[in-house]
Formats: structure tokens, C-alpha cells, sequence
């Protein structure tokens, strides 16, 4: 078997994309509770990255529930790699909607220096970010997941 993926993997030649089909391959991926990989797993970045929006809270309505439909999809197929990847679309659109809530511009930092966050800069942001939230508490709330997570942990050696 390939090694997995920790970061030292080759990426594609017009892209940040590891060079791993993860839906061919789901033992060379590795869960992190974090957003890490959400622009890089293929398939389910090229699935997932269109449906995702935080332009406004209309579009971001429709975006989680899009992606949270193709949550269930893909624990429907027993597939926790494309779960994993919602959640972190989820959990993106829910930590990026909150930092546009806090700071202007959604700049965090201003000439190397961490800015004061401001409750609440942008009102509408804050309500994008809790759309995203509810769909993102749903997923870690689903005790499927947690199996399939633990499944794929004992099936592939994970920690």
C-alpha cells in the first residue's frame, strides 16, 4: 500500500491537489479535526468546493444544506472520507462566516499584528456562520459518523 497522506505527498502540476483519488484509495487518508485537506482530497474537494458560499446568507443557506445533503450521501455509502471532507466544508463555512462577523474585511491581522475583534462587524456574516454551524453540530451529532470514523481508524491504522 502507498503511504498516506500526512503533507509529503505529490501534488498535481496545476493545483494544490494531493495526486490520490481518496475515493479509490481511502486508506491513504487521515482524519484531522481541523479543516487541513479541504482544498486538496479529490474527488470530494471538486464536488464540494462549488457548492460552497459565504456571500450571502441565501446562498449560504442553500450551500449547507447542499453540502450536508451530500453528507448524508456519502454516509449512505459508507464513505467517511467524503464525510469527513463535508465536515470540514461545514466547519469552514462556519469558522470563515465567523471571522468576517468579527473583523472587517474578515482580516484577522493587520500589519503582522492580531486586531481586535469586533461583536458583531457584520451582522449578516454572524447569521451565515451559524447556518453553517447548525448543519456542522448535525454531522458531529450523527452517531454514524463516529463509527465510520472509528471503523476507518481501525481498518487503515490510524491513531
Amino acid at each position: 500500500m502507498n503511504d498516506v497522506v500526512r503533507g509529503d505527498v505529490g501534488e498535481v502540476d496545476d493545483g494544490p491537489e494531493y495526486d490520490v483519488n481518496f475515493r479509490d484509495e481511502p486508506g491513504r487518508y487521515r482524519h484531522t479535526p481541523d479543516e487541513r485537506g479541504v482544498f486538496k482530497v479529490e474527488p470530494y474537494k471538486s464536488e464540494l468546493l462549488p457548492r460552497w458560499a459565504i456571500t450571502d446568507l441565501a446562498a449560504a443557506e442553500e450551500a449547507a444544506t447542499a453540502i450536508h445533503d451530500r453528507y448524508c450521501e456519502y454516509r449512505d455509502a459508507d464513505d467517511f472520507v467524503g464525510m469527513d471532507v463535508a465536515r470540514k466544508y461545514l466547519q469552514m463555512g462556519w469558522t470563515r462566516a465567523m471571522r468576517y462577523a468579527k473583523y472587517p474585511g474578515g482580516r484577522k491581522y493587520e500589519d503582522g499584528e492580531e486586531r481586535e475583534p469586533q461583536e458583531w462587524y457584520d451582522e449578516e456574516k454572524r447569521e451565515i456562520a451559524l447556518v453553517y454551524r447548525d448543519a456542522l453540530d448535525a454531522v458531529r451529532e450523527d452517531d454514524a459518523y463516529e463509527r465510520l470514523q472509528a471503523a476507518h481508524c481501525e481498518r487503515y491504522g490510524e491513531e
